[in-house]
Order: C-alpha cells, then structure tokens, then sequence
C-alpha cells in the first residue's frame, strides 16, 4: 500500500510540489519552535555551580544504586608510539564491567582479539571471585584495595577553577560547558588530585539530569609520580571520556580516547594512545531463592 501510493504521488506532478510546499512549510513551523525552545532555554540563567555540584552528587548516589544491575563490555585498544609517533606494538583487551556496593568490577573476557581459555580464563575467574568479595565487604566510597583511592567529579573540581559557563547541545541535549584548570595551591588528598592540579580542559554536564556528559584535560606540565622515581607524565598528555543515557533511566560510559607520553622508572620512556568503545549494555535482576543468588539477563 505505501509503496502504491508513493508511486501515485511521483507520477502527479502537481501533487507532488503541493505536497513538497505543504512539507516545507510544516519545516519552517517546527524550525521556528525548535528555535524559540532554544532561545528559551539560552536565556536561563546558569545553575549557580556549587548548587549544580551538589546536585550531581545527588544523583550519581541515586544513579549508583541502578547501576547495580547493570553490566557492559568494554574494549580498549592500546598503541604504543616511538618517539616518532610511529606504531610499534598494538594490543587490546575485551572486559566485562559490572559493580558491586558501587566499585567497578572487570572482568578480562579476550585478549588481543583471541576470549581467554583454559588456566587463564580460569586465573581471571579466582581473581574476579576475590575482587567480588572484597567488595561485599568494602563500604561504598572506600577503596577496595589498600593503598587504592576513589575520586569523583567533586573530588576532580575540589582542586580546580572553574570558569566561563555556558550553555551548549551536546548529542542533542542542553549541556552546561565550564573551562577548568587545576589550581597549583590546592591541597591534595591522594594521587589523582595531585594530577589534577596539573590539568586543564573543559567539562560538559547534562543540564537535565546533571550528568557528566564529556570530559577533555590536557596536562599543561610534568606531573611526577613517586618524586618523579616511579613515573613522569609529560606535559602534553591528554584524554577525553564520553557517557550517555541508556535505557532512559542511568548514564553509562559510551568511550574514551587519550594520548599518554610518560617516562618510567626514571629512564624508561613510554608514548602510548588508547581508545575504549563501551558498548552491550544489559541490565539484570538479582533474585535470591534458598540461600543462591541468581542472575538474570534481559
């Protein structure tokens, strides 16, 4: 029928170009409420930032606890430069995320293309088995390993300027853009605030649901690791990382990309781009029936 009716209309001239005047018409309508949306939404005023953040701590909380139920595969592709960004070794690696009382779990599923078999699929199952209870029994905002740390979006911009605000659509959403650059007076509390103050870049936040949309820092100078003994990330080195909306109800990460220019060891150099594509989002249902837990997959 629609194919019959489609033909009918490209043999009638004259209904075709009243059909295509009708259409642009209705074009320019709803252009013209696009626009006055976007005027609209323009015109607000910026969410005072200290009230934006606390509102993004709020609902990462609720978020996390959605998160829960949530498991993606993540695969990053690692490339290693010489120093004349030449190519010289690829690898990759395939995991399944997962989160248990809000720590991320990953799981190696392949390797340089190839799924793990045998004992090496049977090592990452004893060390995914120990990481999981480790972290039933590490409370929330704790680091699951000793010696490890957490670090949030509040943690990030606690050691930074922030500045120039403005609104902007981002993967078709009203997004607030903010320039931020670390702040060298700062106190520190652990090793990624310590780099963070040798930072700069720009942050997007989904107005809507005050989400981390994107992220883009670029170290501006040297950042010394262990007094500079156990590695030196050179100014230079950069990175941006994606999330969106999945399934309408959580924000999830969609990717990531970066340039990584470090010297190890005091002599060992290393230049390395990666690339992280996110994607297989399920969500699943944990039941618990005499006494075993059991995990459902949509």
């Amino acid at each position: 029928m629609a194919g019959a009716l489609a033909a009918a209309l490209l043999a009638v001239g004259w209904v075709q170009s009243a059909v295509a005047g009708q259409a642009r018409a209705q074009g320019s309508h709803a252009a013209a409420i696009a626009a006055a949306k976007a005027a609209d939404s323009a015109a607000a005023p910026i969410p005072d930032l200290g009230t934006l953040m606390q509102q993004v701590a709020a609902h990462q909380k609720e978020l996390d606890k959605i998160r829960e139920n949530y498991t993606y595969r993540s695969l990053t592709v690692n490339q290693y430069l010489d120093g004349h960004g030449k190519v010289t070794k690829t690898e990759s690696e395939e995991d399944e995320v997962f989160f248990v009382r809000g720590h991320e779990i990953d799981r190696v599923v392949a390797k340089n293309g190839k799924p793990l078999s045998g004992h090496d699929a049977d090592k990452e199952q004893e060390r995914v088995t120990k990481a999981v209870e480790k972290a039933q029994q590490t409370p929330e905002g704790q680091p699951v390993h000793n010696g490890g740390q957490t670090f949030s979006v509040s943690d990030m911009l606690s050691v930074m300027e922030v500045s120039h605000p403005r609104r902007v659509l981002y993967n078709g959403r009203s997004t607030l853009e903010f320039d931020v650059t670390g702040r060298r007076d700062a106190k520190a509390h652990g090793l990624a605030e310590g780099a963070m103050k040798r930072v700069a870049g720009s942050i997007w936040i989904d107005e809507k649901d005050r989400q981390v949309a994107h992220l883009e820092i670029r170290f501006m100078d040297n950042f010394r690791v262990g007094g500079g003994l156990l590695a030196n990330i050179q100014k230079g080195s950069e990175f941006h990382f994606d999330q969106a909306l999945v399934n309408n109800e959580i924000w999830l990460p969609t990717g990531a990309e970066g340039t990584i220019d470090a010297r190890l060891m005091l002599f060992k150099g290393l230049r390395q781009h990666f690339t992280e594509q996110d994607s297989q989002y399920k969500r699943f249902q944990v039941e618990t029936k005499e006494g075993k837990s059991e995990v459902t997959l949509p």
